[in-house]
């Protein structure tokens, strides 16, 4: 993990025994706000591995779990937080992991305090379609394909409640493109409505009056949106992935925005590891 010195917002009092905590900022570097500056305590990673325990079975190796045990366990040796200890975002908002079925599989991703913090790729081992019975030696492969339109709506579900940004728009963009073919914006599409949510929230003062990703990607309406889908390639995860960055400040893709879900969907298409 690539790591520079611990965010300190101007206003914030560090007492001795939190002198050189690890903080969600430094283990997650997408996370941002006060979780950002909080210390890692042994209570929310315990809710994190149970979460993760119950979703898979076991405790991802070098997952979100892993990486907040580590520094939970670090805080506590260096007295910066208690060996029962929750941090008291987590303990209102939560520490969570949501799945989204896609053809072939599951796209997961887990929260703390309502931050995106990892997203996996799970691909069903017995081949069953979300319909239960037609394994998938019965069907034309194409049909288990994730499509564009589909990781669009999965971003929907993973990050709907995040604010759209100039980079959320430029990756709806691309996607969009890449699924029609076309150059130029589809009138009314999702790339254009995505521009003008981003255009009108960076005039807005309050989070609550900005659209959201969910408003845009609404679950099951993204893929009717599209005036042609197609199954996702490496090459348009890439795409996407590339003018995500390209317009972000930090030049890092949004945790479960819409050039995550593309890249998970590509794997998930050309059938290599399911876990990153």
């Amino acid at each position: 993990m690539s790591q520079g010195q611990p965010r300190r917002p101007s206003g914030h009092q560090v007492t001795s025994g939190e002198q050189g905590a690890v903080r969600y900022g430094d283990v997650f570097p997408a996370v941002s706000g006060g979780l950002a500056e909080k210390p890692v305590a042994p209570q929310d990673a315990a809710t994190m591995q149970s979460a993760e325990n119950l979703v898979f079975g076991h405790t991802l190796r070098g997952g979100p779990a892993a990486a907040m045990q580590s520094a939970a366990t670090a805080n506590e040796r260096m007295g910066a937080v208690g060996h029962d200890q929750a941090t008291d975002a987590t303990a209102v908002q939560g520490v969570t992991v949501s799945e989204t079925c896609v053809p072939g599989g599951r796209i997961v991703t887990e929260f703390v305090a309502g931050q995106a913090v990892g997203q996996y790729l799970a691909r069903d081992d017995d081949g069953a379609t979300a319909g239960g019975g037609a394994s998938a030696g019965a069907v034309d492969k194409d049909m288990t394909n994730v499509t564009i339109g589909e990781a669009l709506e999965a971003t929907a579900l993973a990050a709907g409640d995040a604010p759209v940004e100039r980079s959320d728009a430029a990756a709806i963009q691309a996607a969009e493109a890449r699924a029609t073919g076309l150059d130029a914006n589809v009138p009314g599409g999702l790339a254009a409505q995505a521009q003008s949510a981003a255009a009108a929230n960076a005039w807005a003062w309050r989070d609550e009056d900005k659209a959201t990703l969910g408003d845009v990607l609404a679950v099951l309406n993204a893929t009717a949106r599209l005036v042609a889908d197609k199954p996702v390639e490496r090459a348009d995860a890439l795409g996407v992935a590339g003018a995500e960055n390209r317009n972000r400040d930090d030049g890092t893709a949004r945790p479960g925005g819409v050039g995550a879900s593309m890249a998970a969907a590509a794997r998930l298409n050309r059938d290599e590891a399911v876990w990153e």
